[in-house]
């Protein structure tokens, strides 16, 4: 079950590699990033402040984040997201494909 709606959050991967996939996602007001579940465990950092809403197949839960606020969540949770603010919004998301390829990487 996801949100009802027909406007797409726009994805710009930045990062593509053995190691992580970074993305910038853009969203409109009422935009959804569509069911999903990650493969990898990742990070979120909001570029903007806004409300997001995240539907997880039972319930909606509100979360307002700040500026520069950041959370993270392991893979394989199913749910889609939602710009529940009035004004466009953005996020990074970092998924960590090989956590030991991050010490390399410095």
């Amino acid at each position: 079950m996801a949100f009802a709606c027909t406007i797409p959050a726009v994805p710009t991967v930045q990062v593509d590699d053995e190691t992580v996939r970074i993305t910038r996602w853009d969203f409109s007001p009422g935009a959804v990033t569509g069911w999903h579940e990650h493969g990898w465990p990742y990070f979120v950092v909001m570029i903007t402040e806004g409300t997001l809403r995240v539907h997880d197949g039972t319930s909606v839960t509100e979360v307002p984040l700040a500026h520069g606020q950041s959370y993270r969540r392991p893979a394989g949770i199913r749910h889609d997201v939602q710009n529940g603010s009035g004004h466009p919004i953005a996020f990074v998301e970092i998924e960590v494909k090989r956590p030991e390829g991050l010490a390399a990487a410095g």
